[in-house]
């Protein structure tokens, strides 16, 4: 079975296909249709998930998966959150993000939040039950980046546990404990049960 994944990231499509690489299916990438990115106007992570997966599915008639996730500052009201990309205004601008998020706290004691993923799973456009799955992944947010891996936030997302922060974890154990691969390892679950 061929399910298109709704995202243009090579990277989070490479990971995917290796995670689900026992299953019998062929995952393809929007930009392989020519699809392009719906607005995300979701107020949730999962909102936002199955917009992109319905969207995929209506242009492409094959099944979709998608995903939508961010950091949740509890401190901040859950912000960055569903904005979590364009938080300081342009898409996809890392350092005027963390630049925003660390000024926004700097009189907060209050540093704990987390990253949040919701993934989907729909066989068609109008798929009454679609399949979805979560992941969570606590740390603190520390004033000074460290590391050189990841991307976003990660260079300030503080893991207690491991006493580094996302960015200087090997991507290889990032995939493994993050809320995408948390999120991603609960829908092969319930793939699994379908092929």
């Amino acid at each position: 079975m061929r399910i298109v994944l709704a995202s243009r990231n090579e990277g989070k499509l490479n990971e995917l296909r290796q995670m689900f690489r026992e299953l019998p299916i062929t995952l393809e990438s929007q930009a392989d249709h020519n699809v392009p990115s719906p607005e995300e106007t979701g107020s949730t992570f999962i909102e936002n998930a199955l917009l992109k997966a319905k969207a995929v599915c209506l242009a492409t008639g094959q099944p979709a998966i998608a995903d939508d996730s961010g950091l949740v500052v509890p401190a901040l009201n859950g912000a960055p959150g569903i904005f979590s990309a364009r938080y300081a205004g342009e898409h996809g601008d890392d350092i005027s993000n963390n630049e925003k998020l660390i000024q926004t706290l700097q009189n907060v004691n209050n540093r704990s939040a987390h990253f949040y993923c919701a993934m989907v799973f729909m066989l068609h456009a109008k798929d009454p039950s679609p399949l979805v799955a979560f992941g969570t992944w606590h740390g603190e947010i520390v004033e000074h980046p460290a590391g050189e891996n990841g991307f976003g936030y990660d260079p300030h997302f503080f893991l207690p546990d491991k006493g580094v922060t996302s960015a200087q974890l090997e991507p290889f154990v990032k995939n493994t404990i993050s809320h995408r691969g948390q999120a991603a390892g609960s829908l092969l679950t319930q793939l699994t049960h379908l092929f």
